[in-house]
């Protein structure tokens, strides 16, 4: 076995150890560890990863995913929403007192007037609004949940777990 230590081509080229076996023709280049590199590895060999920690982390992995799913709703409900306040000053803008204004219901259109129509939107907003607040309320709690289990996380695995969403 032969031991070399070589540097790459260029200035700033770190060196490197050839190691070869002349019998089996075979030569692999190993980098000598960097002091960044070595701390790495030990912060990562002081840390074991027991069940209840990766319980911990998939449950926030879980609940991350469900916030995500929660927060997309959300956005839809409020944009249902914003169509049925427009559809409101519409028909507060229909001159026609006696027009007969179509309001679906499941798969139907039934003809009402602008009244009884106005009555069931601001029905139909009421509701939506329930649902959001209820929607939003379910994030709030989940980020509580979130917040405790990085706090938890972070305290055991530091710098060696990333918890953070990422923005793209």
């Amino acid at each position: 076995m032969l031991l070399r230590i070589d540097h790459g081509p260029g200035p700033r080229s770190r060196p490197f150890i050839i190691i070869s076996d002349p019998s089996s023709n075979l030569a692999r280049a190993r980098y000598p560890p960097t002091l960044q590199t070595e701390k790495l590895r030990a912060a990562a060999e002081d840390v074991n990863v027991t069940f209840e920690d990766q319980q911990k982390i998939n449950k926030f992995a879980r609940n991350t995913s469900r916030i995500t799913e929660l927060k997309e709703e959300i956005e839809v409900k409020k944009k249902q929403l914003q169509n049925l306040e427009d559809a409101c000053e519409d028909i507060m803008l229909a001159d026609d007192d006696c027009l007969m204004i179509p309001y679906q219901i499941g798969d139907v259109f039934i003809s009402h007037s602008q009244e009884e129509t106005q009555e069931m939107l601001e029905e139909a907003k009421k509701n939506l609004q329930e649902e959001i607040d209820a929607l939003e309320s379910r994030v709030e709690s989940i980020q509580r949940v979130l917040a405790d289990l990085k706090v938890q996380l972070y305290a055991k695995f530091g710098s060696n777990i990333n918890l953070e969403a990422d923005e793209s």
